[in-house]
C-alpha cells in the first residue's frame, strides 16, 4: 500500500487531481482537496501519481510524507 498525503494549507482548489483519480481525490465546497482514500494499492500508483503531478501547487504526495 502507498500512503496518500495532502497539504491542505497549500491546496488552491484547482481540482486537477480529480481527473485521473476521482475515487481518491475530491474538492470540498470550500475549494480544498479532500482525500477520499488515505492509501492505495501499488497497482494504482501510475494513475494516482498522475494526479499528484497534475497539482500546480504541489499539495499532494504519494508515499512517505
Amino acid at each position: 500500500m502507498l500512503d496518500v498525503h495532502a497539504d491542505y494549507d497549500r491546496c488552491e482548489g484547482y481540482a486537477n487531481c480529480i481527473l485521473a483519480a476521482p475515487d481518491v481525490f475530491d474538492v470540498s465546497d470550500d475549494g480544498v482537496v479532500v482525500v477520499l482514500r488515505d492509501a492505495v494499492e501499488e497497482s494504482e500508483r501510475e494513475r494516482v501519481s498522475e494526479s499528484v503531478r497534475a497539482c500546480p501547487v504541489s499539495a499532494l504526495k504519494l508515499g512517505a510524507p
